[in-house]
């Protein structure tokens, strides 16, 4: 319950963060630098990558497949939310503010359900699973900074808005 709320508050920040820095570089890396599906998807991504840090040493540490489930659960959220965003959005046609933020909670909840399930068992436990965890991780970490200030040029990374793809800082 409380990475819910702690993503769902911090996420929401992050839309707004990087305007409030003055578009600042290094507080883009993190937070949503236009309206693109991909800027979106840092605002599940990071709030739970960083409350995964903090439980990882509360009880994380003991729990062999908790980097595995917490890399799991983030990709979950994030397929989920581009399959549900895209989906719907290509059903009627174009997309409805209060229903993107619906697909939030529901993808964090989802998230943080699959994580909890998951780490009530001994799934993913395996020294191969932590290893590859890991490497999902900063693999993940880097797409979130890299994607932001070079972006491939495809629709999940087109800002609905402008037309631009990526941050406008370089």
């Amino acid at each position: 319950i409380a990475g819910f709320v702690f993503t769902v508050v911090i996420g929401t920040l992050l839309h707004f963060t990087y305007e409030w820095s003055g578009n600042n570089a290094l507080v883009g890396a993190f937070s949503a630098v236009n309206e693109s599906v991909w800027e979106h998807l840092k605002l599940l991504s990071v709030p739970m990558l960083l409350f995964g840090v903090a439980e990882y040493f509360v009880y994380g540490r003991k729990k062999d497949n908790f980097v595995p489930v917490r890399l799991l659960s983030i990709l979950l959220g994030m397929a989920l939310t581009v399959t549900v965003f895209y989906t719907y959005s290509g059903i009627i046609g174009h997309h409805v503010p209060i229903v993107d933020i619906l697909i939030f909670f529901v993808a964090a909840f989802v998230s943080y359900r699959y994580s909890y399930k998951m780490l009530q068992t001994d799934r993913y436990s395996s020294k191969l699973s932590q290893g590859f965890a890991v490497l999902g991780v900063i693999l993940l970490v880097a797409c979130i900074i890299i994607f932001t200030f070079a972006p491939p040029q495809i629709g999940l990374f087109r800002d609905p808005n402008s037309g631009a793809f990526g941050a406008a800082v370089l």
